[in-house]
């Protein structure tokens, strides 16, 4: 008897360790959001202004004139997509996967690139006024285009945009 108490109480005591364990980590995941995915979406226009979008996937996305001011879309994913004549004024790109993406006519003013890969990207006629991109993936070429027009700090991280680019005073 007194051997069934012992393994009574050990698995007692296994099955109440299990279940704290269970419930404290449910906690944890309560702050857990599934990034949302827009791939192959026709998005032309729409506002995510100020929106929390951090590793969303809009690979491949048509988001002409859309207006991303101020969103935070850290670890994003932009593959491919045609951001023309759009808004990201203020946007956090860090760590965003934005190769091959047509910026042509963006307003990335104050846009945050740190760490982004942005290799084969089109940046033409965009302003791209303290913008910083620190330590991002940039062909030469793009990196040789965007420093004729670089210029200003940016108000968040506080680096310039040509420093963040690596251009030649």
């Amino acid at each position: 008897m007194q051997r069934f108490m012992q393994r009574f109480m050990q698995r007692l005591i296994g099955w109440g360790l299990a279940i704290s364990l269970w419930l404290w980590s449910g906690s944890a995941w309560a702050d857990w959001t599934m990034p949302m995915s827009f791939s192959n979406a026709d998005l032309k226009g729409r506002d995510f202004s100020g929106q929390e979008l951090q590793g969303s996937e809009f690979s491949n996305a048509n988001l002409e004139r859309t207006n991303f001011e101020f969103a935070d879309v850290r670890g994003a994913v932009f593959s491919a997509s045609v951001f023309t004549q759009s808004n990201l004024h203020g946007a956090d790109l860090t760590n965003a996967m934005a190769d091959q993406v047509n910026f042509s006519g963006a307003d990335l003013r104050d846009a945050v690139f740190v760490e982004s890969i942005l290799l084969r990207s089109n940046f033409a006629n965009t302003n791209i006024a303290g913008a910083d991109f620190t330590d991002a993936i940039l062909d030469g070429a793009q990196i040789k285009s965007l420093c004729r027009q670089a210029a200003g700090v940016n108000s968040k991280t506080g680096v310039g945009t040509r420093e963040s680019l690596g251009c030649r005073a």
